[in-house]
């Protein structure tokens, strides 16, 4: 093989690379904020923006059902400006071994954090915490589409589960869902 030809290959290989990259992070849409580690900070951060509090994603790299949630609800605008609008979301690793602060102010890892203080062992895991850091609303697993994702969301922002035996699945049957 000549130079030439290793050169374009070796070119074309990256192009290739930077497409799928590419494509990832749009399916995305910058569904996100950046997350810096802090979530005592976080905390602040949807307070001062009037927020109704703090998503956070447990999600872990091999995880197909998370996969599926950011290629085909995060990825959705309506999804995308709605959350974006109530919460900070961040995502964790639960295999993470990156630090990270917790609510408490307490330093921790990501693995530490999902498995020790919030019992996360499978994935895709959706916790909702209020603006003093307390779980309001915890969903396991994937949702069945983006309309059910909203339905979460409107869940927490609206205060549903604070009504007395209104768990998430009577709140959709109260809904129509």
């Amino acid at each position: 093989m000549s130079l030439n030809t290793a050169r374009r290959l070796m070119g074309a290989f990256f192009m290739a690379l930077m497409l799928a990259s590419t494509s990832l992070m749009a399916a995305e849409g910058g569904f996100f904020d950046e997350n810096f580690g802090n979530l005592k900070e976080e905390l602040a951060a949807a307070k001062t923006e009037g927020k109704a509090g703090v998503f956070l994603f447990f999600e872990m790299e091999e995880c197909p059902f998370c996969h599926k949630m950011k290629t085909t609800v995060f990825s959705q605008p309506e999804v995308r400006d709605y959350f974006r609008q109530h919460f900070r979301i961040l995502s964790i690793d639960i295999n993470g071994d990156v630090e990270l602060v917790n609510f408490k102010g307490q330093n921790t890892t990501q693995k530490k954090f999902a498995f020790e203080e919030y019992r996360v062992r499978a994935t895709p895991v959706m916790g909702f915490f209020d603006l003093e850091g307390n779980l309001v609303a915890k969903y396991t697993g994937p949702t069945k589409d983006a309309k059910e994702f909203m339905l979460l969301g409107e869940y927490v922002v609206s205060g549903a589960y604070k009504q007395p035996n209104m768990n998430f699945t009577v709140y959709k049957k109260s809904k129509g869902q």
